[in-house]
């Protein structure tokens, strides 16, 4: 396992002065609403809340945002969830907090990260091929699973898209 014992991240962007990550060890259970912004289902966000490596990701003291790792295979990191609240989406918080991961976790060893989302999340899936991430893999049905349909975009989210970023 590539156990990342503390961080505590800084980072200076354009018209954000500090973004901090915060590793999350106890009552994960507190950002759930968070983690119902990228994944409607709260059935499903319980079933892995607890699992792999979450940081909160903060604005100079306020918090905006969660995102939540896990392992996914030897060498392989799982990007389960990122989420950041809206009043700071567009503001390259998500793709920082993404590069950073890459940088750290290649530092623990990791080869590859890893990332799904829907069919019908248009948005993820601009966003994540531009952070780096390469389409891999459809898998067929994956959200028929989910207790409640999901509709983005008009379009009902059967399939997950996989993506893949090599570090």
């Amino acid at each position: 396992m590539y156990k990342v014992e503390s961080i505590k991240e800084e980072f200076v962007m354009q018209n954000i002065p500090k973004v901090t990550l915060e590793e999350v060890q106890v009552d994960r259970s507190r950002f759930l609403d968070y983690l119902l912004i990228a994944d409607e289902s709260e059935k499903v966000v319980k079933d892995y809340i607890n699992d792999g490596e979450m940081f909160s990701i903060h604005v100079e003291n306020d918090l905006a945002g969660v995102v939540l790792f896990t392992y996914h295979a030897e060498h392989v990191m799982e990007l389960k969830n990122i989420a950041v609240a809206q009043k700071y989406r567009g503001k390259g918080i998500g793709k920082l907090v993404i590069n950073n991961a890459c940088q750290l976790y290649q530092g623990k060893g990791i080869k590859k990260l890893i990332v799904g989302t829907a069919n019908s999340s248009i948005g993820n899936i601009t966003f994540y091929q531009k952070v780096g991430f390469r389409m891999v893999e459809i898998r067929k049905d994956f959200f028929k699973s989910y207790p409640e349909p999901i509709y983005e975009n008009g379009i009902r989210a059967l399939d997950m898209v996989m993506f893949e970023r090599v570090l």
